[in-house]
């Protein structure tokens, strides 16, 4: 994941839209191939051809054939940090998170096929990062700046005075329930949307169990 950013409110012009649209449907192609061949069958030439574009143009958006997964990772951390710093004042950061966190793993609304889609995208390719320690890689960084990113969003939450360590203990927790949330159900065949054994479920379930007795109290 490149840094995941900030939400923004403003929108965003025809040429980001544009650009993002490549990125996501390279992304797209790029998960479909590791998952149906392996990281060893898949090349950059074979992923630009399959999302329609140039080599060229592959390479100004991706340095390796790894890399081009990105998008596809980021794209459900963008909307849980948004949902999150948007939770109602009136739930705990614990409730907060656990609201930020079915809402970003459970297809639902106008968004639900693309939601669902994006999900079993991200499940085949986990299914491919166990062999190869370059998209190995590119899962833990996104994980690494996830983290890094949830830390200034929980800060706003909490209330001033709160220890950072123990905000930045809520951010390791947080982003290590959504990490091994979605390893677990990758391994399955549980539908996007199971209630029980679904992406979201589990979350929750490892969110609760890690986030057990932090400190840290809604501002």
């Amino acid at each position: 994941m490149s840094a995941a950013p900030s939400p923004r409110t403003e929108r965003p012009t025809l040429t980001e839209r544009r650009k993002a649209e490549t990125q996501w449907e390279i992304a797209r192609r790029a998960a479909e191939l590791f998952s149906e061949r392996g990281a060893a069958g898949v090349t950059a030439e074979g992923i630009a051809e399959a999302a329609g574009v140039s080599l060229r143009t592959f390479y100004r958006y991706f340095r390796t054939k790894e890399e081009a997964v990105t998008p596809l990772l980021t794209g459900g951390v963008r909307q849980w940090l948004g949902d999150l710093a948007a939770a109602p004042a009136e739930l705990s950061v614990e409730e907060a998170l656990e609201q930020a966190v079915r809402a970003a793993l459970t297809p639902a609304g106008t968004h639900a096929e693309a939601q669902a889609e994006a999900l079993l995208s991200t499940r085949g390719l986990l299914r491919a990062v166990p062999g190869d320690p370059a998209l190995r890689s590119v899962w833990l960084r996104v994980h690494a700046e996830t983290e890094q990113s949830l830390v200034p969003v929980l800060t706003a939450l909490v209330r001033e005075g709160t220890d950072p360590l123990d905000v930045r203990l809520t951010a390791a927790a947080a982003n290590a329930a959504m990490r091994l949330a979605m390893e677990t159900w990758a391994a399955t065949d549980a539908a996007p949307d199971d209630a029980e054994r679904g992406p979201a479920a589990l979350a929750v379930r490892c969110l609760r169990g890690l986030t057990a007795g932090l400190r840290t109290p809604r501002a």
